[in-house]
């Protein structure tokens, strides 16, 4: 049987940075000895957190420290083991030795006993190179040297010319994660290192180069589900008498099949009874192993093992009867979803300190929030192993984007065979995955070269990646993969005929709501599908706290500013807030205002999309917000932001844009919309049950006498929306004193001022609230109403930075109380915190205090 391979990030490491470097004078006079001599490294790591680890280099998330790190990135750096083999052993008895390097980030030399092996120019491949003449009894040395990635989009700018992009560096004519290199969210790390394992594989005879591994469902007539595994093995070798046996089990069905082995081989199976996998909105997610076994008459040559699930996924593209649009959705198992989704980047700058852990705590949180679907953005990385697994347990689907983003990228030589390389690496590595339901071409790239005049600028009369989108991924996925739809870009319309980011075709990103208009404007789109809309806000404050100094914690301070990248970020969130809620200040001593009203901001514009979207489900299919997560701390368009505790681990700490996101996307939704004199109240059930949806419409004052009210009682299909028509009589109370209140059965309550908040006469707050700590350490904080209270929001992590509640934007009438729940541990002593500003807020506090200054 083919042997087991070495770990070689197991052996000691050492990084040591190249002294006759260019740009070694760049480094801090204090770093240099200790990077001559060579510093202890982390495999799968970088240099940016070697260098932390050894105290050369500050924490770039904190205050202004990543403006002091450029010179890591310019630097070459070389990563060096030695690891032992012994005389008879595996390494040197096989007739074949494979160095795997499942990432090297990115231009990279590979020497094996001092003797080049391979070079690779690409973060998102696999490479492999033959090392078996060069290896010898005893200690050998690995080296793996990092060239800086800046002087190399330099070599190609000159040898292909430059191509349009954003940001500052031509990130677009290099094989590396474009947010490497900023973004307007994060910051510009340049990193470089051995991101992904690398092992030494010894093997004789032949060997399983790849596998792909697709499990595919249809339901019969009778009901029965019937799967088919189709198995496809690149195998290299001696392959005479060879043959390739898959079997699969699960769930108290097994099957079996073999076949003869050739370079490419296939194998199908058919298996009766199998469970089908669906997301977590519609069902079950049961998992099948599978074992692929590669062998001749007498001996095991090689074996891996995959887990998969039994789907079938459709995209939906049918055109309007009267030729004027065209559906665009997602059929699982048959069924119509409406995508509940978000945009999901890079959770870390330094991606390989993201865990298994981490990744399945944020996919859990993402679930918590009803979010069904995450689309991995093409200015990341083709994310780990630990990520899809975690998707398919929690019944989480997945988007993936071909990493290309917001650029034109060079079609020509070395980039296409490296494009074609990515592919095939990534279709193959990922297609076990039944949480993947759709590869994507392209971040805004069709719709950039379309409408942002890509023609007129410096290169762009050149290639731009066109070939690609059209011509290199959807010919790799026939091959390749046939079990998951494929679209050429996000946004796209599906046709070149039609503008990329049409309302009423494919998928559609707006963004003119945020960056130039209110977001009540979204009311002017009822898209087909929405794959980005987002609105910013601030990190939440004990995120703040660990990153920025208390004298810097002001949304005007230079260090907030440098943790806010978009361009005129802030101007912008001023500019959104007019007209909604009281514009706060910008000192130290407006920061607990400032962080409540744009934290509280975003939420609601956020949530104002989503509801518009649903309200119009079976036209729009689909949501899917910019953005779940976050890389480091700072003012951005995320649910989730990423700070770090007390012990240095890091926290995603849960903005009020995450309630409103559990709120919007929760399965059963009352959303009103108003049509003319009259309001549309659409009731939404993508739940898995009817909705028997029994309440009242009602017309109240603030003091919560009911002025005016209308039964409710419809009938809610599943997968599908009704719309109830109504038109309340006039009462004699002007509109900054009223709400609508809509209570149903199953639904969150709906409660609607008919006047922006800024505008209401929201009464001061009085209000009673005591928190209760059990001998247990649960902590809850009641708050009960004595006049109307707007938006209720209790921030625990002011109190203790791993705490946070249960629920938050409450609105009380007189008389009404609500109990958050806290999950973290609180200080009996400090309890009493939480039931009093900063810790505890509402609407009432700003509004109304502000018109009595």
């Amino acid at each position: 049987m083919g042997q087991d391979p070495m770990n070689l990030g197991e052996m000691v490491w050492t990084l040591r940075a190249n002294s006759f470097s260019t740009a070694w004078s760049q480094v801090p006079p204090a770093a240099q000895t200790r990077l001559i001599a060579g510093i202890p490294a982390t495999v799968p790591g970088c240099v940016h957190t070697d260098l932390m680890a050894a105290g050369l280099l500050d924490d770039p998330y904190v205050g202004l420290a990543e403006h002091d790190q450029d010179w890591v990135g310019e630097q070459t750096w070389t990563y060096s083991s030695v690891f032992g083999l012994a005389d008879g052993g595996p390494e040197l008895t096989a007739s074949n030795v494979d160095l795997e390097c499942d990432g090297l980030d990115t231009v990279a030399e590979v020497l094996v006993n001092g003797l080049p092996v391979g070079r690779s120019v690409n973060m998102h491949r696999r490479n492999v190179f033959a090392v078996r003449p060069l290896l010898r009894v005893g200690p050998n040395q690995l080296e793996v040297v990092f060239s800086p990635a800046l002087p190399y989009l330099a070599e190609q700018k000159q040898l292909l010319g430059s191509r349009p992009h954003v940001e500052r560096d031509d990130y677009n004519l290099i094989r590396k994660m474009a947010c490497n290199f900023g973004w307007d969210w994060g910051p510009r790390l340049i990193t470089a290192g051995i991101w992904r394992p690398i092992r030494l594989r010894p093997w004789s005879h032949a060997r399983l180069l790849d596998v792909a591994v697709h499990g595919t469902a249809r339901r019969r007539d009778d009901g029965v589900w019937v799967g088919r595994l189709s198995v496809q093995a690149h195998l290299t070798g001696e392959l005479r008498f060879a043959a390739l046996t898959v079997r699969v089990s699960g769930g108290g069905v097994t099957a079996e099949v073999g076949v003869a082995a050739a370079d490419w081989t296939t194998a199908d199976l058919d298996i009766t009874g199998v469970e089908p996998w669906w997301p977590h909105s519609l069902g079950e997610q049961p998992l099948y192993d599978v074992e692929i076994v590669f062998h001749n008459d007498t001996q095991v040559l090689d074996r891996v093992q995959r887990r998969t699930g039994f789907r079938s996924v459709e995209l939906d593209t049918t055109p309007d009867a009267d030729g004027d649009g065209a559906t665009f959705g997602l059929v699982i198992n048959g069924e119509q979803v409406f995508v509940r989704g978000a945009n999901w980047i890079p959770d870390d700058c330094f991606v390989t300190r993201v865990t298994p852990e981490r990744y399945r705590e944020r996919i859990q949180q993402a679930k918590d929030a009803n979010i069904d679907l995450l689309r991995i953005w093409g200015g990341g990385i083709y994310e780990s192993k630990a990520f899809y697994d975690a998707c398919d347990e929690l019944g989480v689907m997945v988007w993936q984007d071909f990493c290309l983003a917001c650029a034109a990228y060079p079609e020509e030589e070395p980039f296409w065979s490296e494009f074609e390389a990515e592919a095939r690496d990534n279709v193959m590595r990922l297609s076990a995955h039944p949480s993947l339901v759709v590869w994507n071409g392209n971040n805004e790239n069709i719709w950039g070269h379309d409408e942002w005049h890509w023609a007129d600028l410096p290169g762009g009369d050149k290639t731009w990646g066109e070939g690609y989108y059209y011509e290199l991924f959807p010919q790799l996925l026939a091959e390749l993969d046939t079990s998951r739809p494929y679209w050429a870009g996000s946004p796209s319309s599906g046709s070149p005929d039609i503008k990329p980011n049409h309302p009423n075709y494919g998928c559609m990103h707006i963004w003119d709501v945020w960056n130039q208009r209110d977001y009540t404007c979204y009311d002017d789109y009822t898209p087909r599908f929405v794959s980005e809309f987002g609105y910013q806000g601030p990190a939440t404050f004990a995120t703040w706290a660990r990153a920025v100094e208390p004298a810097d914690r002001a949304a005007g301070s230079e260090v907030l500013l440098a943790h806010q990248k978009a361009q005129g970020g802030n101007d912008k969130l001023n500019q959104g807030i007019a007209g909604h809620l009281r514009l706060p200040g910008e000192g130290a001593d407006d920061f607990d205002d400032w962080l409540f009203a744009m934290q509280l901001q975003q939420a609601r514009a956020v949530r104002y999309g989503i509801e518009r979207w649903r309200s119009w489900r079976g036209h729009c299919l689909g949501s899917i917000v910019w953005q779940l997560n976050d890389c480091w701390p700072v003012t951005s368009w995320a649910a989730l932001d990423l700070g770090t505790n007390a012990a240095g681990e890091p926290v995603a700490r849960r903005k009020p844009l995450w309630y409103a996101l559990r709120s919007a996307y929760a399965d059963q939704l009352a959303t009103l919309q108003r049509d003319g004199d009259a309001w549309r109240l659409a009731l939404v059930n993508d739940g898995r049950d009817p909705w028997a949806a029994e309440g009242r419409f009602e017309l109240r004052s603030f003091d919560g006498a009911v002025l005016w009210s209308q039964l409710l009682a419809r009938q809610v299909p599943v997968r599908s929306r009704v719309d109830v028509t109504i038109t309340p009589e006039h009462v004699d109370v002007p509109p900054g004193e009223l709400a609508i209140v809509v209570t149903l059965n199953g639904a969150e309550r709906l409660v609607k001022l008919l006047v922006e908040d800024v505008d209401a006469a929201l009464p001061p707050a009085r209000f009673e609230a005591a928190a209760t700590v059990t001998d247990e350490g649960a902590t809850t904080v009641t708050v009960t109403a004595e006049t109307f209270l707007r938006s209720v929001t209790l921030f625990a992590d002011r109190v203790a930075e791993d705490a946070w509640a249960d629920s938050a934007m409450v609105d009380l009438f007189p008389g009404e109380s609500h109990t958050f729940v806290i999950n973290g541990a609180v200080p009996s002593t400090d309890a009493d915190q939480l039931t009093r500003p900063p810790a505890l807020r509402s609407l009432n506090d700003s509004l109304v205090a502000s018109e009595a200054l």
